[in-house]
């Protein structure tokens, strides 16, 4: 969350928020709060419309993650901080929840995909070797090469590539 959003929920000035960050830098490491870039102010302005008040403004937004918003509780101290930031752990929590529950989703729709692709694969495979079953077999040329190695294996290959021409470039065992 950017320090403008926090500011109006906390209902203080983004200034003040601010100064009181400064004044407590030692609980906001780097993990807790970040400050934007020009190129990240730009593209959230680009990509949010609730943004345009920041096109123009001179100062880069702090950017705070779920422990700097958690921080900003005891930096201000007030009923209100104190009761926006319970609301906005528990969105946290929320979200957190959502992102596992979506994750598993997102697996178990993986896990189908490739149950999918694999019985696709078996099906062609089956469909393959019906379709040999309806195509008139192959003439075999009997060998006439039984003593000489080379040549068997010559005849071979040829009986191998024929079979394999005739059923689509598919090599169909078992018939």
């Amino acid at each position: 969350m950017i320090d403008r959003d926090l500011a109006r929920l906390y209902e203080v000035p983004t200034k003040a928020l601010n100064q009181a960050v400064k004044r407590n830098a030692r609980r906001f490491p780097d993990d807790f709060i970040f400050q934007l870039t020009m190129a990240e102010k730009n593209e959230l302005v680009t990509n949010c419309d609730r943004f345009r008040p920041l096109k123009h403004s001179s100062q880069m937004p702090h950017a705070f993650t779920e422990q700097g918003v958690a921080m900003l509780s005891s930096v201000l101290n007030s009923e209100r901080a104190i009761e926006v930031n319970i609301l906005i752990m528990r969105a946290f929590v929320r979200l957190r929840h959502l992102i596992a529950k979506n994750e598993g989703i997102r697996k178990a729709i993986e896990t189908m995909e490739k149950r999918l692709d694999m019985h696709d694969r078996q099906i062609a495979v089956a469909f393959a070797a019906l379709k040999s079953f309806l195509q008139p077999p192959v003439q075999t040329i009997k060998s006439e090469y039984t003593g000489d190695e080379k040549k068997r294996k010559e005849w071979a290959f040829l009986n191998v590539f024929q079979a394999a021409q005739h059923n689509n470039g598919m090599i169909v065992c078992g018939r």
